[in-house]
């Protein structure tokens, strides 16, 4: 089967996570050759077959080299064109990119710059291509509610633009995820969807924290690895969208075991329905269509059991009734 061919839909890839380390690395020569980075080439930084990045060596990368390589408008808007493009070459058809607004003083560069920017791009590239992409804003653990409130009214300005939802993300060893009731609260008054990273690692997994999260009434929640039997229960009773990630959960050893000894096992039988997903796919360096073959392979899915599942993500998704009715129209011909 050929799995890049396949239409696909990608609803967990993180915006500054899915830059290649090409893209990376042309970014790097550009300013190197101005003379406007003292950084190590991102193809040293970050080698060639590397990707067992685990949660205590994931976030440093990015506040430590990648955001600090990609700190001005140009590279903002080479990075996200580069991702786009790569979506769409791996054969995707429809994304959910999502994103935490930053600021870069250093480059006069606002959250609201930051935003437009990113939705700039992402117009241009859905007015000619065949792949449709939406944004979700991150609110990020570290944060402290104003700083989440701040993500949901950016999101309730960009809305018309193509802000879909919001994401809360980040470092599942950082943060009291409690403080965040009113943005959440915010955002469904306002009807946005709601997407969490959700017992992602043990910390991030008490019985007090996962019914808090369940409290805001997510409408999809991603990871769902180390998750108690009650809350699961919840979850099957409520029908949660899944994003599930394999090659991430597996090269940032997230779970025990490899592919075979993945949760996607389990969650499959429940019917809830699955969108596999990426999450970092310019840190774990497997597509989407990679993806697709490693579930196939160490889940024995047949051609027609790859093809649901791939369409089986089309209902969760934050786009319109529209959208759904085109995806339709695409993944069941």
């Amino acid at each position: 089967m050929d799995f890049r061919s396949l239409p696909k839909i990608e609803l967990h890839a993180h915006l500054s996570g899915s830059i290649s380390r090409e893209c990376l690395h042309e970014v790097w020569l550009q300013k190197k050759e101005r003379g406007e980075t003292t950084l190590e080439d991102p193809l040293v930084e970050m080698p060639a077959g590397k990707f067992d990045y685990d949660l205590d060596t994931f976030f440093p990368l990015f506040s430590r080299y990648i955001y600090s390589l990609c700190n001005d408008l140009s590279s903002l808007i080479y990075t996200t064109n580069s991702v786009l493009e790569d979506f769409q070459a791996d054969g995707v058809v429809y994304l959910e990119l999502r994103t935490t607004p930053r600021a870069i003083p250093s480059a006069n560069i606002t959250k609201v710059d930051y935003v437009q920017t990113t939705l700039d791009c992402i117009s241009k590239f859905n007015a000619s291509s065949s792949m449709k992409t939406h944004l979700i804003l991150s609110i990020d653990r570290r944060n402290d509610l104003p700083v989440a409130l701040e993500v949901v009214d950016l999101a309730i300005k960009f809305r018309d633009q193509g802000v879909v939802g919001i994401d809360l993300c980040g470092d599942p060893a950082v943060g009291e995820v409690a403080i965040f009731r009113p943005a959440f609260e915010k955002a469904k008054k306002n009807d946005l969807e709601i997407t969490i990273h959700f017992a992602e690692a043990p910390q991030s997994s008490t019985a007090q924290e996962l019914w808090t999260l369940l409290s805001y009434n997510p409408d999809r929640i991603g990871h769902v690895i180390h998750v108690p039997e009650d809350v699961r229960e919840e979850i099957v009773k409520s029908k949660l969208g899944l994003e599930l990630c394999l090659s991430c959960n597996v090269h940032a050893k997230m779970i025990a075991g490899t592919y075979s000894d993945h949760h996607f096992g389990w969650w499959r039988e429940t019917g809830c329905p699955i969108a596999l997903s990426t999450d970092d796919v310019g840190i774990f360096g497997s597509a989407l269509s990679n993806e697709y073959a490693l579930i196939a392979e160490h889940f024995g899915l047949d051609r027609k059991q790859t093809c649901d599942l791939a369409r089986g993500a089309i209902d969760t998704i934050f786009g319109s009734e529209e959208e759904k009715k085109r995806l339709r129209e695409i993944m069941w011909k």
